[in-house]
């Protein structure tokens, strides 16, 4: 990939730590400028370690950069619309973790001031860079599974299955916690990816876990966010999509995409509960034969792997990000997507509070 090198600020250092910061250094064409942390000792600690030329503890002065041509924003829900926005309004270039904002509201404000300003966004959807999806994605182009008659996802994990788990933002509806937000915002965004548009919905939210133990005042404080979704999609050619999410399964089966079709069956899946990229396989079988493995083309292998299973596919997405940054348009998954998908959360939340099923409007 040739084409000048893209100045790049990192804000939020948990996953940008993780993810972020080390998959924009490994891209040929972006070099990390700066980093953000609130508190500047704790920013300029993380540059020192990351060899990062400029630490900042607000955003007003990472926008000031004139180095910084584009920002990763991956700081904790609540953190999203107002950070990105300024992001926006300084015309910096915007990669988004998900998901995308607290509403479908502030989702489609972003989206606008993103085509208002002429910046390039970029959403880290990343299970649509994955080499087992996006083989599966081609089978499920190219017709293998026929005319699909049920889809069934299942997404079940052991992340917050210990109740010792402090609280902390994750356990406030109010600040974008939960599994909706955490897992579903990829849901229904690769569902729209493989699949096409929702037609209507009914979701149910619930919480196992009620309170947990707050660290800084050593007090039980209330969860209200969800721990477990279950959720019925019927898409827009009629087929029914049956969702159960959940972050508190322990020994939970791991994540796994099921397509029954008139012509064949395909199975994605990964049991692997330490890491949600790595160890995706897919297995089909034509109407009258045995499930059997599929090889992945190499083609659709990652250049590099690394012990992380997230980095490759960020990467990829940062591909993305940067081959629309030369062409001066938003590629997908872009905030347009993240819209899509922060609709489909909005919906769910009030079809878990009406009881009801709701239709999805077109936008």
């Amino acid at each position: 990939m040739t084409g000048s090198k893209i100045g790049v600020a990192v804000v939020g250092t948990g996953f940008g730590q993780k993810v972020h910061i080390p998959g924009l250094q490994a891209h040929p064409r972006t070099e990390v400028v700066a980093v953000y942390h609130r508190d500047l000792q704790k920013a300029e600690a993380i540059a020192q370690s990351h060899h990062i030329p400029q630490a900042c503890s607000t955003i007003e002065e990472i926008l000031s950069l004139p180095n910084v041509d584009a920002v990763s924003v991956s700081t904790p829900p609540f953190l999203h619309y107002e950070m990105a926005k300024s992001v926006l309004n300084a015309g910096k270039h915007l990669l988004l973790e998900k998901p995308t904002a607290l509403s479908v509201e502030e989702a489609k404000e972003l989206y606008r001031r993103s085509l208002d300003k002429r910046v390039v966004t970029s959403m880290n959807f990343e299970f649509r860079f994955v080499p087992a999806w996006q083989h599966f994605a081609d089978l499920l182009a190219s017709n293998y599974v026929g005319q699909p008659r049920l889809i069934k996802i299942d997404w079940l994990v052991s992340s917050r299955a210990d109740a010792s788990r402090p609280w902390n933002w994750y356990a406030r509806k109010e600040q974008g916690g939960g599994a909706l937000g955490a897992l579903a915002s990829h849901t229904f965004d690769y569902v729209a990816w493989l699949f096409g548009e929702v037609d209507r919905l009914t979701a149910r939210l619930s919480t196992a876990i009620p309170s947990r133990h707050d660290p800084s005042t050593g007090e039980l404080k209330p969860v209200d966010s969800d721990d477990t979704c279950t959720l019925t999609l019927e898409l827009s050619d009629g087929t029914p999509c049956q969702i159960c999410i959940s972050s508190v399964t322990m020994q939970g089966r791991g994540h796994w995409v099921e397509v029954y079709g008139d012509r064949a069956t395909l199975v994605l899946g990964s049991d692997n509960q330490k890491d949600y990229v790595h160890g995706f396989k897919l297995w089909g079988a034509p109407i009258g034969q045995e499930l059997a493995e599929l090889e992945i083309p190499k083609p659709f292998g990652f250049e590099q792997v690394f012990a992380d299973g997230r980095i490759a596919p960020f990467i990829r997405v940062v591909d993305q990000w940067v081959l629309g940054i030369d062409r001066q348009e938003s590629l997908s998954p872009s905030l347009k997507e993240g819209v899509y998908s922060q609709l489909l959360m909005d919906l769910a939340h009030e079809s878990n509070e009406t009881g009801t099923w709701v239709t999805v409007p077109k936008w």
